[in-house]
């Protein structure tokens, strides 16, 4: 059976403070917990070893019966007891650190936890999970929370504060220009209280974007029809343009087709979290024919029909 080096796991050094411990605890139990890590069998292991050094280091008389075996864990392993060993062997004293319900086979069916959330180690000292008698509660991280937020595009564009409710709780919250449909932000420290000193669960907000009738979105940039008189696109003109910065002139070329593309550097969406820097819009544009002709325009058609060899 190997050592386990609950320093090592929590990264602290053998002199830190309770609350360095902690600390500690509460940053890699946040970075490895399963549901910021699903389906992830590396990150869950090792969420259950940051939970078993924590459980020992932050209890103080399980921590000093700790340290007191690190320095003849060297002495019992060279009396000859090896993985799967009884522990005694080779005359070594083991019978001052194995508690009652321990022993090397861990957990076991004395385990209220199933042997599945501790080490064969750490059942062999402190004989099993704790809640057993003399033993602290397990720490646990709290239970995470799931929001939806609904904006419009111009909201997602602009970014800025937004207020939400949240089981009864009011948080304001700094929404940064760019962000997509779907986008998921995740706040720290916002969910369900964690119970035994374990670290509180997240909150997920979940972006929801209203549709928009006038633009299509692809990433940060976006594309946008632009209806243009027949009598513009023939003869060439200017014409204004409303983007979400605000009325741009643009230019159109005579005899300029219909769905004819121009683009706007610069006019699009905001990139997500890189300030000053933003998409392009894509204008397409789309010529309208007129209504309600009246004799003498009809009359001008056909003439015009005719000079082309079109009537």
């Amino acid at each position: 059976m190997d050592y386990k080096d609950y320093y090592k796991i929590l990264g602290v050094d053998k002199n830190a403070t309770t609350d360095q411990i902690k600390k500690a605890y509460r940053k890699l139990a946040r970075q490895h917990h399963p549901d910021v890590n699903p389906n992830d069998a590396q990150s869950e292991q090792k969420f259950k070893e940051v939970n078993e050094a924590n459980e020992v280091l932050s209890d103080e008389e399980k921590r000093r019966k700790y340290d007191q075996l690190g320095a003849d864990w060297q002495r019992y392993q060279q009396a000859g007891a090896g993985r799967g060993s009884q522990p005694g062997g080779g005359g070594f004293d083991w019978s001052q650190y194995a508690q009652p319900g321990g022993g090397f086979g861990g957990g076991g069916s004395n385990d209220p936890f199933g042997g599945a959330d501790f080490s064969d180690f750490f059942s062999s000292i402190f004989g099993g999970a704790s809640g057993r008698a003399g033993g602290s509660p397990r720490a646990a991280a709290g239970q995470d929370y799931q929001a939806e937020l609904e904006l419009t595009l111009e909201d997602a564009y602009q970014g800025g504060p937004r207020t939400l409710t949240v089981n009864g709780k009011k948080l304001r919250i700094t929404i940064q220009p760019g962000v997509e449909d779907g986008q998921t932000i995740r706040l720290r420290d916002q969910g369900a209280p964690g119970r035994n000193g374990g670290p509180s669960g997240s909150l997920y907000i979940t972006i929801r974007l209203q549709p928009d009738a006038r633009y299509t979105r692809t990433g940060s940039d976006l594309t946008m029809d632009v209806p243009v008189s027949i009598y513009k696109a023939l003869l060439g003109g200017e014409q204004v343009v409303d983007t979400l910065s605000g009325p741009v002139k643009i230019k159109i070329k005579p005899e300029t087709p219909n769905g004819t593309r121009l683009r706007l550097r610069g006019k699009g969406f905001p990139v997500y979290r890189q300030a000053g820097q933003f998409g392009d819009l894509y204008l397409r544009l789309t010529l309208t024919l007129p209504q309600h002709l009246t004799d003498e325009e009809k009359g001008l058609i056909q003439q015009l029909a005719a000079l082309r060899n079109e009537a």
